[in-house]
């Protein structure tokens, strides 16, 4: 059984009612650690290597995030420029992640028919996460496919429990080398 490592991150924490939902679920699962970005480092004052000892712990990292502007919020963004140093994680000497296996829970106001070519926003969900899964590709880790929870804004508590029933059975699958990937690691 692996380590699983959730890195969260939501600047409007307390008006999410979807993402409070799958971070109880994950706070609950077995074999999951929960690491809140905009708790941790309000001030965007990210401790380097204190994240690179995190993630070495792990065998899996969950960017959990709402799906902003068809990315991340910024804290997001500010983690992987600073944290995924060359030579560390990438580059030159850098295979600290390799093997490893990255994979995002993402939460979205549109409903899931949006996101397709036909659809209002033109790609499917897989397309617009391509930063990163290439990401994930230069570290030398696997991407697993994604969990998504679609159309928040309007979704009983019935339906988000069971968006929550769904990540706490994803989070074990990542857990335990089963969830379906996009892209394997590479092999050493």
């Amino acid at each position: 059984m692996g380590q699983v490592l959730v890195i969260f991150a939501h600047p409007a924490f307390q008006r999410s009612r979807a993402n409070r939902a799958l971070l109880r679920a994950a706070s609950t699962t077995e074999g999951v650690t929960v690491h809140d970005l905009y708790e941790t480092y309000p001030d965007f004052l990210i401790d380097v290597r204190d994240e690179q000892q995190l993630l070495e712990k792990h065998d899996a990292v969950v960017l959990q995030h709402p799906f902003f502007w068809y990315s991340s919020p910024a804290l997001i963004k500010e983690w992987l420029d600073l944290v995924l140093e060359y030579r560390w994680a990438y580059g030159e000497g850098g295979d600290a992640l390799r093997g490893k296996i990255l994979a995002q829970a993402i939460t979205a106001g549109g409903p899931v028919n949006a996101y397709r070519r036909e659809g209002p926003n033109h790609f499917t969900v897989r397309e617009l996460l391509a930063p990163y899964e290439q990401t994930a590709r230069l570290c030398g880790m696997g991407y697993a496919e994604a969990y998504a929870v679609h159309g928040v804004n309007h979704l009983d508590e019935a339906a988000l429990a069971e968006a929550a029933r769904g990540y706490q059975s994803w989070l074990e699958a990542l857990r335990d080398g089963s969830a379906p990937q996009w892209l394997a690691p590479p092999s050493s």
